[in-house]
C-alpha cells in the first residue's frame, strides 16, 4: 500500500507547481490579459463567427498535459473571440457591462487563498467582510439594522431567495396556493416566474397589474385588484415591483406601491437587480425613492458596480425570516454550529459550498473608494439622457419613454413598408458590424432597439460613435 501511496503522489505533485512553474504561467495569463485590455478599445464589441467556439472541441480533456500558450490561443480563438464582448465600451446591447480590474484582483485572491465564506466557523473574516458589504447595500437603500442578506451569483437566485423568505413568512401550504394572489407586472424579468415556480407557488393566483405610459405599474389598479380580491374570500400576499425593468428601465411607484402593500398586509418584494445600485448617485437616489418601504430587495453589483458577472445580492428586512426559510442542521458540521458572532452566508440562501464573493466587492471600494461608482453612474444616466436627445434629430426616429435610467428604446419607421421588419434588419446589421452591439425587443408588439449604457467604459465618445453608425445602417437598409 505504501508503494502505491508513493507512486500516486509523484502524479499528484503536479498539482503543486514550484515558484518557477507558477512564475511561467503566471506570467503568460498576465501578458494575455495585459495584451486583451491594451487593446480592449479597438477590440469588436460582437463578432460574428462561423466556428462559434467549436475549436474547443479539437482539445478535448485527456490524460496529459498541454502547455499555456497553446491553451491561451484556444481561448482566445474561441472563446474571447466569437459573439459578445461584454468588456468593451461598445456593448450598449444588455445590463452587465465589463468587469472592473480590481474585482479581478479580488476573485484572484480568494481562488489561490480559497477562503470558504460560507461559514463563521471556518473563515469568521471572510464573513465578516461579506456580512459588512451588505450592511452597507442595506444602509443605502434605508433599510434598518434587522436587516441581513446574502451575496448571490446574480438576481436570479436572489429573487428566489427572496420569494422562498416571503412564502414561508405567510406560512403558505400546499392548500393554500390556489386561494393565494401575487400581483406583478408584465415588465417583471423572467427569474421572478422561475423563481415562483422553483419555489413551488406556481398554483397561485397572478395578477398582472395595468402600466401607465412609462410602462409602470399603476398603484390604483393594483389596490382595486387586491380589494377586489380580499372581498372574493382570497389571500393577497405578494406584491413584486421593479426598480428598473430590462425593457425600458422603467422604475414602479416604489413609495405608493409600499403603502399598498402596509395597508393591506402584504409582503413587498423589490426587484432592483438593474437599478438598485444608482441610489447611488443624486439622480438615481431621487428616482428610487421608496426603496425602503420593501420587506425584500435584490441589487446585483455586477450590473451597477461594474463587477464581473456571478455577483448579486438579496437583502430582507427582517433577517430572523431570512434564517427561518434557509438554515441548516448536519452532524457533521456541529463544530461550526456553535459559532454565533455573526451570521453564516449558509444558513441565509440555498448555498453551503460558494467562492468568496466578498473580497471581489470589498477590494475595489477600498482601493478606489465610492466616488468613481458615484460619478460612473450619474454619468451613465446623463448618456442615456444625451442619446434619448440625439437619436429623435435622426428622420424616421421614433423614441421610446424618456429613460429614467440607463436605458434607452428606439425604432425607426420607414415611410413604406414593414416597420417591425425594418428594424430586424437594423439591428442585424448593426451587430454584424460589431462596432457597437445593440439589443433589441418587442412593446405592445413592436420591435423595438434597445440601448443600455451600464459598462464603466462606456463614454461620450461611444455614443456619438453608436448615433453615426445608427445613421449609416438606416441609410444601407434603405438601400437594400
Amino acid at each position: 500500500m505504501i508503494d502505491e501511496i508513493k507512486r500516486l503522489e509523484k502524479f499528484i505533485l503536479t498539482l503543486e507547481p514550484d515558484d518557477v512553474e507558477r512564475g511561467k504561467m503566471t506570467r503568460a495569463i498576465l501578458k494575455y490579459s495585459e495584451e486583451f485590455l491594451q487593446n480592449i478599445h479597438h477590440l469588436p464589441a460582437y463578432r460574428v463567427s462561423d466556428t462559434k467556439g467549436i475549436g474547443l472541441y479539437d482539445s478535448p480533456i485527456q490524460d496529459d498535459p498541454v502547455g499555456i500558450d497553446e491553451l491561451l490561443e484556444l481561448l482566445k480563438n474561441n472563446v474571447d473571440g466569437p459573439g459578445l464582448n461584454p468588456a468593451s465600451r461598445g456593448h450598449l446591447g444588455y445590463i452587465p457591462g465589463g468587469g472592473i480590474h480590481h474585482a479581478a484582483l479580488g476573485d484572484y485572491l480568494a481562488a489561490v487563498t480559497n477562503r470558504y465564506a460560507g461559514v463563521f466557523f471556518a473563515s469568521p473574516g471572510a464573513v465578516r467582510m461579506e456580512n459588512m458589504l451588505l450592511h452597507w447595500m442595506a444602509a443605502l437603500i434605508g433599510y434598518p439594522k434587522t436587516s441581513g442578506g446574502n451575496l448571490t451569483s446574480g438576481g436570479s437566485l436572489a429573487n428566489l431567495i427572496g420569494i422562498v423568505t416571503a412564502r414561508d413568512a405567510f406560512h403558505l401550504k400546499g392548500k393554500d396556493l390556489e386561494k393565494s394572489v401575487i400581483y406583478l407586472s408584465t415588465q417583471a424579468h423572467h427569474s421572478i416566474d422561475k423563481a415562483i415556480r422553483i419555489a413551488g407557488l406556481k398554483e397561485c393566483v397572478v395578477r398582472y397589474i395595468p402600466l401607465d405610459e412609462g410602462y409602470r405599474m399603476k398603484p390604483s389598479e393594483l389596490d382595486m385588484s387586491i380589494v377586489a380580491d380580499r372581498t372574493s374570500g382570497l389571500n393577497p400576499w405578494l406584491i413584486i415591483a421593479s426598480a428598473g425593468t430590462t425593457d425600458v428601465g422603467a422604475i414602479d411607484p416604489l413609495g405608493e406601491i409600499g403603502a399598498i402593500a402596509q395597508k393591506h398586509r402584504s409582503w413587498f418584494h423589490l426587484d432592483a437587480a438593474y437599478g438598485g445600485f444608482f441610489v447611488l448617485c443624486d439622480s438615481g437616489k431621487k428616482a428610487l425613492k421608496g426603496m425602503d418601504t420593501s420587506d425584500s430587495v435584490v441589487m446585483d453589483p455586477h450590473k451597477g458596480l461594474f463587477l464581473p458577472y456571478g455577483s448579486g445580492a438579496v437583502l430582507v428586512k427582517d433577517t430572523k425570516k431570512l434564517l427561518a426559510s434557509h438554515h441548516y442542521e448536519a452532524n457533521y458540521m456541529q463544530d461550526a454550529l456553535g459559532s454565533t458572532d455573526e451570521l453564516s452566508p449558509a444558513d441565509l440562501s440555498p448555498e453551503l459550498s460558494k467562492h468568496f464573493k466578498g473580497l471581489r466587492l470589498w477590494l475595489p471600494l477600498k482601493l478606489i473608494g465610492v466616488k468613481p461608482f458615484r460619478a460612473m453612474l450619474e454619468e451613465k444616466i446623463l448618456l442615456a439622457r444625451y442619446f434619448y436627445e440625439k437619436v429623435q434629430a435622426i428622420d424616421g426616429i421614433e423614441v421610446g419613454p424618456t429613460p429614467e435610467l440607463s436605458v434607452v428604446t428606439f425604432r425607426y419607421v420607414p415611410k413604406s413598408g414593414d416597420a417591425n421588419d425594418f428594424n430586424r434588419r437594423l439591428v442585424n446589421e448593426i451587430q454584424r458590424d460589431g462596432r457597437v452591439f445593440l439589443s433589441s425587443t418587442v412593446l405592445d408588439g413592436r420591435f423595438t432597439l434597445r440601448l443600455a449604457v451600464l459598462s464603466f467604459r462606456t463614454h461620450l465618445e461611444t455614443v456619438h460613435q453608436t448615433l453615426e453608425i445608427l445613421r449609416e445602417k438606416i441609410a444601407k437598409v434603405k438601400n437594400g
